[in-house]
Protein backbone atom coordinates (compact mmCIF):
# COMPACT_ATOMS: atom_id res chain seq x y z
CA UNK A 1 0.00 0.00 0.00
CA UNK A 2 0.71 3.52 -0.66
CA UNK A 3 2.01 4.89 2.61
CA UNK A 4 2.00 8.30 1.57
CA UNK A 5 -1.61 8.06 2.22
CA UNK A 6 -3.45 8.72 5.56
CA UNK A 7 -6.01 7.20 7.49
CA UNK A 8 -9.59 8.45 7.69
CA UNK A 9 -11.64 8.23 10.76
CA UNK A 10 -15.32 9.70 10.31
CA UNK A 11 -17.22 10.38 13.45
CA UNK A 12 -21.05 11.58 14.28
CA UNK A 13 -21.01 14.32 16.34
CA UNK A 14 -24.18 16.06 18.41
CA UNK A 15 -22.88 19.11 18.04
CA UNK A 16 -20.74 20.45 14.69
CA UNK A 17 -19.48 23.55 16.50
CA UNK A 18 -18.43 22.24 19.56
CA UNK A 19 -16.73 19.46 17.73
CA UNK A 20 -14.89 21.70 15.36
CA UNK A 21 -13.89 23.40 18.46
CA UNK A 22 -12.26 20.72 20.09
CA UNK A 23 -10.73 19.03 17.36
CA UNK A 24 -9.31 22.32 16.79
CA UNK A 25 -7.19 22.42 20.28
CA UNK A 26 -7.00 18.83 20.14
CA UNK A 27 -5.19 18.77 16.94
CA UNK A 28 -3.67 22.48 16.61
CA UNK A 29 -5.37 23.45 13.16
CA UNK A 30 -8.69 24.15 12.16
CA UNK A 31 -10.69 22.56 9.58
CA UNK A 32 -9.38 22.09 5.97
CA UNK A 33 -13.62 21.60 4.45
CA UNK A 34 -16.67 22.80 6.16
CA UNK A 35 -19.93 22.19 4.61
CA UNK A 36 -23.37 23.00 6.65
CA UNK A 37 -23.38 19.62 9.15
CA UNK A 38 -19.94 18.62 8.00
CA UNK A 39 -16.60 19.44 8.81
CA UNK A 40 -12.88 17.46 7.79
CA UNK A 41 -9.35 18.01 9.27
CA UNK A 42 -5.94 16.99 6.83
CA UNK A 43 -3.69 16.73 9.64
CA UNK A 44 -0.54 16.32 9.32
CA UNK A 45 1.26 15.19 12.58
CA UNK A 46 0.15 12.58 12.88
CA UNK A 47 -1.54 11.54 9.53
CA UNK A 48 -5.05 11.53 10.09
CA UNK A 49 -7.82 12.85 8.05
CA UNK A 50 -10.59 13.37 10.92
CA UNK A 51 -14.17 13.87 9.24
CA UNK A 52 -16.85 15.32 11.55
CA UNK A 53 -20.61 14.86 10.57
CA UNK A 54 -23.48 16.08 12.70
CA UNK A 55 -25.79 13.53 13.66
CA UNK A 56 -27.36 13.91 16.99
CA UNK A 57 -29.29 10.52 16.91
CA UNK A 58 -26.68 8.45 15.35
CA UNK A 59 -26.20 5.08 17.11
CA UNK A 60 -22.36 5.10 17.63
CA UNK A 61 -20.22 8.44 17.31
CA UNK A 62 -17.76 5.95 14.72
CA UNK A 63 -19.30 6.66 10.95
CA UNK A 64 -17.09 4.63 9.20
CA UNK A 65 -13.23 4.21 8.66
CA UNK A 66 -11.27 4.78 5.71
CA UNK A 67 -7.66 5.24 4.31
CA UNK A 68 -7.06 8.40 1.79
CA UNK A 69 -5.11 7.31 -1.05
CA UNK A 70 -2.92 10.29 -3.24
CA UNK A 71 -4.51 9.17 -6.63
CA UNK A 72 -6.98 6.70 -8.58
CA UNK A 73 -4.48 4.38 -9.55
CA UNK A 74 -3.73 3.37 -5.54
CA UNK A 75 -7.20 2.23 -5.52
CA UNK A 76 -6.91 0.14 -8.57
CA UNK A 77 -3.71 -1.12 -6.87
CA UNK A 78 -5.73 -1.99 -3.32
CA UNK A 79 -8.27 -3.17 -5.43
CA UNK A 80 -6.14 -5.58 -6.96
CA UNK A 81 -4.31 -6.15 -3.99
CA UNK A 82 -7.80 -7.19 -2.32
CA UNK A 83 -8.82 -9.58 -5.31
CA UNK A 84 -5.67 -11.09 -4.87
CA UNK A 85 -6.40 -11.86 -1.29
CA UNK A 86 -10.34 -12.91 -1.94
CA UNK A 87 -11.36 -10.54 -0.12
CA UNK A 88 -15.56 -8.45 -1.03
CA UNK A 89 -15.03 -5.48 -2.39
CA UNK A 90 -17.15 -2.43 -3.99
CA UNK A 91 -16.00 -0.25 -6.16
CA UNK A 92 -17.62 2.98 -6.91
CA UNK A 93 -15.64 5.14 -9.82
CA UNK A 94 -16.33 9.15 -9.98
CA UNK A 95 -18.15 8.82 -6.82
CA UNK A 96 -20.28 12.18 -5.10
CA UNK A 97 -20.06 12.06 -1.73
CA UNK A 98 -19.39 13.47 1.05
CA UNK A 99 -18.41 16.96 -0.29
CA UNK A 100 -16.26 15.60 -2.47
CA UNK A 101 -16.16 13.53 -6.25
CA UNK A 102 -13.53 10.41 -5.64
CA UNK A 103 -13.04 7.32 -6.81
CA UNK A 104 -13.12 5.04 -3.97
CA UNK A 105 -13.64 1.04 -3.09
CA UNK A 106 -15.38 -0.52 0.04
CA UNK A 107 -13.48 -3.48 1.57
CA UNK A 108 -15.36 -5.88 3.59
CA UNK A 109 -13.85 -6.11 7.11
CA UNK A 110 -16.93 -7.96 9.48
CA UNK A 111 -14.84 -7.00 12.76
CA UNK A 112 -15.42 -3.07 12.55
CA UNK A 113 -18.16 -1.77 13.08
CA UNK A 114 -19.56 -0.49 9.94
CA UNK A 115 -18.14 -3.84 8.15
CA UNK A 116 -16.03 -2.35 5.63
CA UNK A 117 -13.66 0.35 5.43
CA UNK A 118 -13.45 2.98 2.57
CA UNK A 119 -9.98 3.28 0.32
CA UNK A 120 -10.51 6.55 -1.94
CA UNK A 121 -8.46 9.16 -3.80
CA UNK A 122 -10.10 12.76 -3.91
CA UNK A 123 -10.11 13.59 -7.54
CA UNK A 124 -12.52 17.09 -6.83
CA UNK A 125 -14.12 19.53 -4.31
CA UNK A 126 -17.58 19.42 -4.77
CA UNK A 127 -18.59 23.06 -3.21
CA UNK A 128 -22.64 22.76 -4.52
CA UNK A 129 -22.81 19.82 -3.02
CA UNK A 130 -24.80 20.62 0.76
CA UNK A 131 -25.86 17.57 1.41
CA UNK A 132 -23.57 14.60 0.48
CA UNK A 133 -25.31 13.95 -2.79
CA UNK A 134 -24.21 10.77 -4.16
CA UNK A 135 -24.14 9.15 -8.17
CA UNK A 136 -24.03 5.68 -7.26
CA UNK A 137 -24.88 3.68 -4.59
CA UNK A 138 -21.83 2.52 -2.92
CA UNK A 139 -21.36 5.95 -1.01
CA UNK A 140 -21.45 5.24 2.54
CA UNK A 141 -21.55 1.76 3.80
CA UNK A 142 -23.36 -0.45 6.77
CA UNK A 143 -23.07 -3.67 7.90
CA UNK A 144 -22.55 -6.23 6.06
CA UNK A 145 -22.03 -3.55 2.56
CA UNK A 146 -25.73 -2.34 2.77
CA UNK A 147 -25.40 1.04 1.53
CA UNK A 148 -26.55 3.46 4.31
CA UNK A 149 -27.42 7.41 4.07
CA UNK A 150 -24.76 9.23 2.51
CA UNK A 151 -21.81 9.44 4.90
CA UNK A 152 -24.20 9.89 7.80
CA UNK A 153 -26.06 12.93 6.80
CA UNK A 154 -29.44 11.62 6.61
CA UNK A 155 -29.24 11.67 2.76
CA UNK A 156 -30.12 8.46 0.84
CA UNK A 157 -27.49 7.76 -1.91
Amino acid sequence: MNTAGRVQLALNVADLDAAVRLYTHIFGTGPSKERPGYANFAIADPPLKLVLFENPDAVSPLNHLGVELRSTADVVAAAARFADAGLEQTASVVDRCCHAVQDKIWVSAPDVPLGAWEFYAVLDDAPGDSHGGVSSDACCQGDSLDVVPCCGTGQEP
